[in-house]
């Protein structure tokens, strides 16, 4: 297990955005931004069918086709099927996360962690993706802010399902990697438990940022390094509040996460801190994560995220942030200390 041995650097993709979330994106745009990326040195691309209803892997596929596969690291998800039916967005039923990708194509989107549906969730990847090969596959969304009190049913579906499918892949050579993708905490300290299950990452999203980290600091990620099960951090500007954006979670912020954004841009201020840096090297500071992942829709945003990764934050920032109760004291800190 483990994920390293893979990926090319710390800093990934995380492509989210070119699935038109928040906004209609013009092609031109997302296709620069994926350039973008790639010239800035990334080589590790994550998507999914749920990003606008297949748009962000079509976008994607069509970005890398002038790239040689063999350059860089591929993974999507399973757990959605992609229908030629189409619906209203709009009114799609996404549990906390209504609206999303109101922006994305129309066609239908089903939930469906069975084996049937992994095996041709993963046949349309490849055609939308038009390449041969995956790398890594998450399996998508099994939890409570999708799924409700239905979370555990649709786990156990998985279970069963898509991750003894891509167990049996991977055991081929299909693919190289497998894990779970979500939102939350509690599935991937399920899936830890689990006997049978032995995946080698898991893609968690928006819970080990400066904004949210203690859950995921007090079990799973002592107990994902125990097991030699990688994590890569997405969303660690936590859906761009982080990054000069209005969004937590997915929704404009709370007044309350404002408040703290703002206690953390004042630190980050006295020290010439840029609060990008120190959300990319906070995530990265564990010794559980293998990379980060943060979205972009515009191109400038990856000399950022690359200037980010690479800048010096004094120990005086992290002493303050540790101060003022904005960081756990018992999450590791970039300068090494605890």
């Amino acid at each position: 297990m483990s994920i390293k041995h893979l990926l090319a650097g710390k800093l990934g993709f995380g492509t989210a955005p070119l699935g038109n979330m928040f906004r209609n994106i013009p092609e031109e745009e997302a296709m620069a931004t994926v350039d973008a990326a790639w010239e800035s040195g990334i080589r590790y691309f994550d998507t999914a069918p749920f990003y606008g209803a297949g748009l962000a892997e079509l976008r994607l596929g069509a970005a890398l086709k002038q790239r040689r596969r063999d350059d860089y690291v591929l993974s999507t998800k399973v757990g959605r099927l992609i229908l030629d039916e189409l619906e209203d967005p709009a009114s799609r039923e996404l549990g906390e996360k209504g609206g999303l990708f109101e922006f994305g194509r129309k066609n239908k989107i089903v939930d469906d962690y069975s084996a049937d549906a992994t095996l041709r969730s993963i046949e349309d990847s490849l055609k939308r993706l038009d390449t041969g090969h995956l790398d890594i596959v998450w399996v998508h969304d099994i939890a409570q802010d999708f799924h409700g009190d239905n979370w555990l049913a649709q786990f156990e579906t998985a279970r069963t399902g898509a991750f003894r499918v891509l167990t049996r892949l991977r055991e081929e050579g299909v693919i190289k990697a497998w894990g779970v993708g979500v939102n939350k905490v509690e599935p991937l300290e399920l899936t830890l438990d689990l006997a049978e299950a032995q995946p080698d990452a898991f893609l968690l999203a928006g819970r080990y940022t400066l904004l949210d980290h203690e859950r995921a600091l007090q079990r799973l990620m002592p107990a994902a390094a125990k097991q030699n099960v990688d994590i890569v951090v997405g969303g660690p500007y936590s859906s761009g509040i982080l990054a000069g954006g209005a969004h937590f979670e997915y929704q404009k912020a709370a007044p309350e996460i404002i408040a703290k954004v703002e206690r953390i841009k004042a630190i980050a201020t006295r020290h010439g801190v840029s609060v990008k840096a120190a959300a990319l090297q906070f995530s990265l500071a564990n010794p559980a994560v293998a990379a980060v992942i943060p979205g972009a829709s515009r191109p400038e945003r990856l000399a950022e995220d690359q200037q980010a990764l690479n800048s010096v934050i004094p120990a005086a920032f992290w002493q303050d942030m540790r101060a003022e109760q904005l960081v756990s004291p018992f999450a590791p800190l970039p300068t090494g200390s605890n």
